[in-house]
């Protein structure tokens, strides 16, 4: 059985009638299985589950984080990305995406890196449209729940100090110029450049997390620490909020995972049981090194280390079986930590809420890892899988995206800069974003 075989893959889907190693289109394969009502209702739960993530998930995770004076800005940050990235996904994102039309497998022209317009404003789809076996319609709203909180993510890099104007503007051409390619290059199917290679992403390591981590660092070495950074102590304003977010986050990965299987079955099961596991061994990883190290575990602690063993069970959840889920959940709960404070501490960087620790160091060890637990000897549901080819593909192309990443989140930063301005002045940070950039806060007594 090829690697392909019997896996499912964002409006694609392998079928026994079409022969070994045949991979039809969305028309195709709808016209071979059409609609199924289970799949569509698992979708349609797991589009909320994904959209629950970053509002109110997200929100009040990053929101519990930050002091008081800054709450409101994040969580207006993420429901204005949230609308924003809604209305670029429907005018031409999702076509740019997953658009297919004039790809040819094997021939490296410019739809290996992005789609065509041919979808835009979901042109030529309605309600009895299909991809697979759920209406296109659907697919393209699942999608969007993880357009949206990629940019959201980022905004845990330069909490506290960015203008809302440059955040949207950077936000939106971010979307554009560096989520849009690589999502395409991962997800596109045949013809796209990485599919092409054979990367494992089943639910967006290299998408998601990988692009997230890296362009929230950038940002936090280009716009400079907040003031009184390091020496000035800044702890949480209050972390039951955060604990509630981390709570939504870590149902709502349950739609992001299971979810993209893109059906109600055995792939959407196994992926939900592996992501909750590598979530579980990651927070007890954390609690146990803080333990070790400082006499006592944190709430705080705890619910990092989940969100690291989420993020790095993404890429591999299709694959792997609960062997690679334990050692991925060890792996990330271990090395993120030492992102997030050895390696910060070491190099002085300011990334606020570690979205670059957490997201994509997890998001890298998950999709290497995953080239190695696929295989059938180790768990995974990938067979005899040539290991050595499959872990250098993975580290190919997780390296690749991250320079990319890096480079266009720098062009697009300075650009914004040279625009808008990134950085609020001095009085407007120590006032706070809620009243300087919006003219209001959450706490009148």
């Amino acid at each position: 059985m090829g690697i392909r075989a019997g896996w499912r893959n964002r409006g694609l889907r392998l079928t026994a009638a079409a022969g070994p190693g045949i991979l039809l289109w969305p028309d195709a394969a709808a016209a071979a299985e059409g609609l199924d009502t289970g799949d569509t209702a698992w979708i349609l739960v797991s589009t909320a589950l994904v959209l629950f993530m970053t509002i109110p998930g997200l929100a009040l995770f990053y929101g519990g984080l930050v002091r008081t004076r800054n709450v409101l800005s994040l969580l207006m940050q993420c429901l204005s990305i949230t609308a924003a990235v809604t209305v670029l996904w429907l005018l031409f994102g999702y076509s740019l995406a997953f658009d297919t039309a004039g790809m040819e497998s094997g021939r490296l022209g410019l739809h290996a890196f992005i789609g065509g317009l041919s979808k835009a404003m979901l042109a030529g789809v309605d309600g009895n449209t299909l991809s697979g076996t759920i209406p296109e319609v659907l697919f393209f709203c699942f999608q969007l729940t993880f357009a949206i909180i990629t940019p959201a993510l980022i905004i845990g890099a330069f909490a506290e100090r960015i203008r809302f104007s440059a955040m949207l503007a950077f936000s939106c051409l971010w979307l554009v110029f560096a989520y849009l390619p690589v999502c395409h290059m991962v997800w596109g199917g045949e013809g796209a450049f990485l599919a092409d290679l054979g990367v494992f992403d089943f639910a967006g390591g290299i998408v998601v997390h990988i692009t997230a981590g890296v362009a929230a660092l950038v940002a936090a070495l280009l716009i400079g620490p907040r003031q009184g950074y390091p020496q000035t102590a800044m702890p949480p304003h209050n972390l039951t909020m955060t604990f509630t977010g981390t709570a939504m986050l870590w149902v709502g990965w349950f739609g992001f995972n299971a979810g993209s299987a893109l059906g109600a079955n055995g792939d959407a099961a196994m992926a939900l049981a592996v992501t909750h596991i590598s979530a579980s061994v990651a927070t007890l990883t954390w609690m146990a090194i803080e333990w070790v190290r400082h006499g006592r575990p944190s709430l705080l602690g705890a619910a990092t280390g989940s969100i690291a063993g989420l993020a790095a069970i993404t890429p591999a959840s299709g694959f792997v079986g609960p062997p690679g889920a334990l050692v991925i959940g060890i792996a990330s709960g271990s090395l993120c930590y030492l992102a997030a404070t050895s390696v910060k501490r070491r190099f002085g960087y300011d990334d606020s809420l570690d979205v670059f620790g957490v997201h994509g160091v997890g998001g890298f060890i998950g999709t290497v890892l995953v080239g190695l637990f696929a295989a059938g000897s180790l768990g995974g549901n990938q067979g005899d899988l040539a290991i050595g080819r499959q872990l250098a593909v993975q580290l190919a192309a997780a390296v690749g995206v991250a320079l990319y990443t890096a480079a266009v989140s720098w062009l697009l930063l300075r650009a914004v800069d040279a625009a808008l301005g990134l950085r609020v002045d001095l009085q407007e940070e120590i006032t706070g974003l809620d009243i300087s950039q919006h003219e209001e806060s959450g706490y009148n007594f």
